[in-house]
């Protein structure tokens, strides 16, 4: 009886291989020779990794130029598995037939590869501390940690999520421990974006890894722990700030990326309008006074300075800065941490600093009134003073001031210009299109004083460049306050926002919205950013 059962229900390996070819040429598809690839997606298996790879019965053969992956399967009308690998690399699949053997005998060759594959990403990702990793500590559960930080898998995924995040141009890294597995989002273009995630049996070696390199305290994960850790990344010097907070799952950590190579620090680079720039440059270079940024957390506000700094940066003058933290080392700048813990605040840091003979005084940000004041009476008495302030637009500066409790005369006297600022993606000139804007998007421009109709307007579509996301890189968007006898005057009859403000336009500042809407009028970004940043 179980020989006619055999017989009657044969297995499918057991069918002829030209049976197996009937069946799948009905759906278009035919075998693939895998001995004739000399090389297959290795960085991809491995993403799978083998486990998968075996389970499933396939293998990666290729990455095409739109990002799609080939996959070989033994069986590829397998929605469920193609579902499974599709989630794990974040790309579209393309799926090919092979022959089982043929596909068992690549996946031993790729992952007998394996350690070559390592070797690869150890070269292009070199920690630039010199930290100590063997320090003893007598608790076992820190030794396994120890040992988990240093195993080949941690090792490779920290190293791989490296070299991924800067070719993807991310500026942070999240890393997020969840019931189920790592979760990974990177911030590109100042948006999270997620990937594929890890799985759960790498975080507490991942974790353990990075903790080390930046020289953190790997037994506590109690409390928060902040750190930092220079690499060399495809041979670029690349500072990362690392930052745990204890979850219920576990400890996040964000990593961010701070690469001054793909940062440009020049004045004119900022999107500054030409007269505007010129009057930027002009109160840069006069002997004293103060220049504020404003704006919220991640709009460029350092930035802006660095690039003042270098801008008006020469042997003459003496420049220096204090700083929490400091982001990027300027070469000929004497820059100074910050560190409230031992008592160097930015307040006594700049009462120091004022007695190292300095030309140039940039304050990180000033937080309370005692910084303002310091930084006032400066620029006051010989200096230039550049900081950051946290406010919506540069007219609101004022008025934060003034609420802080800064004499009115004091900032007549001494600001000279401020720039409110917020960055907004630029449109991905690859895939560039004309684009109608939808009739709430009319009536809400409609609004502002605002006729849609008039103008043609763009967005990306969406290509291999932008990775779907129809946009490349961001820009700034500007609202610039010169401090001109008509609003000092105002300033001096204790006037409102709104009448402070209505000088301003009639003087010719733009506020961030209207500048924003030109900016997109002239296809550099969508209305939907303008609308969302400012």
């Amino acid at each position: 009886m179980e020989a006619v059962k055999e017989e009657a229900a044969p297995s499918l390996g057991a069918i002829q291989a030209e049976g197996i070819s009937e069946i799948y040429s009905t759906f278009g598809l035919k075998m693939t020779n895998l001995k004739g690839i000399a090389s297959f997606a290795t960085g991809v298996a491995l993403q799978i990794s083998e486990e998968v790879c075996q389970f499933h019965n396939i293998v990666p053969i290729e990455v095409k130029e739109d990002g799609v992956v080939v996959i070989a399967m033994a069986d590829p009308l397998d929605m469920i598995a193609v579902q499974i690998i599709r989630a794990k690399v974040g790309k579209d699949i393309e799926t090919v037939w092979a022959d089982t053997d043929e596909i068992e005998f690549a996946i031993g060759s790729i992952f007998s590869d394996k350690n070559t594959f390592e070797d690869t990403l150890q070269e292009l990702v070199e920690v630039e501390d010199d930290l100590d990793e063997e320090e003893a500590i007598d608790e076992d559960s820190i030794d396994i940690l120890r040992t988990q930080a240093t195993d080949a898998p941690a090792v490779v995924f920290v190293n791989s999520l490296l070299v991924q995040s800067i070719q993807e141009r991310a500026s942070d890294i999240h890393i997020e421990p969840q019931e189920n597995n790592l979760r990974i989002r990177l911030r590109i273009d100042g948006m999270l974006r997620e990937f594929p995630p890890a799985n759960r049996r790498l975080q507490s070696g991942v974790i353990a890894r990075i903790k080390i390199l930046a020289d953190l305290d790997i037994a506590e994960r109690r409390i928060p722990q902040d750190g930092r850790v220079k690499f060399k990344i495809m041979g670029r010097s690349v500072d990362v700030r690392c930052s745990t907070i204890p979850g219920i799952y576990g400890e996040k950590i964000v990593m961010r990326i701070l690469d001054q190579g793909s940062t440009s620090l020049v004045l004119d680079d900022l999107g500054f309008p030409p007269e505007k720039l010129a009057q930027v440059k002009e109160k840069a270079n006069a002997a004293n006074g103060m220049i504020l940024v404003t704006g919220p957390t991640g709009s460029g506000k350092t930035t802006t300075l660095y690039s003042v700094l270098n801008y008006v940066n020469s042997p003459q003058l003496n420049i220096i800065t204090v700083e929490d933290p400091v982001e990027y080392r300027l070469e000929g700048i004497n820059q100074v941490q910050a560190r409230p813990g031992v008592g160097l605040t930015f307040a006594s840091a700049l009462r120091s600093i004022l007695r190292q003979d300095p030309d140039i005084v940039m304050v990180g940000e000033i937080r309370d009134l005692e910084t303002a004041e310091i930084a006032i009476k400066a620029a006051l008495t010989g200096h230039m003073v550049l900081s950051t302030l946290h406010t919506n637009n540069a007219v609101a500066t004022i008025i934060r001031l003034l609420n802080m409790g800064i004499d009115k005369y004091l900032i007549v006297s001494s600001v000279s210009v401020i720039v409110a600022q917020r960055l907004v993606r630029r449109i991905c000139t690859g895939c560039r299109e004309p684009f109608e804007p939808t009739a709430d998007m009319k009536l809400f421009m409609n609004r502002q004083g605002i006729d849609l109709t008039k103008d043609t307007y763009y967005k990306g579509k969406g290509c291999k460049q932008c990775s779907g996301s129809g946009y490349w890189g961001r820009f700034g968007i500007h609202e610039i306050l010169f401090m001109d006898g008509t609003i000092k005057e105002l300033i001096i009859e204790d006037a409102s926002e709104m009448e402070i403000r209505k000088a301003a336009e009639d003087a010719g500042t733009l506020s961030i919205f209207d500048e924003g809407v030109d900016k997109a009028r002239r296809g550099l970004t969508t209305l939907d950013e303008i609308i969302r940043v400012a």
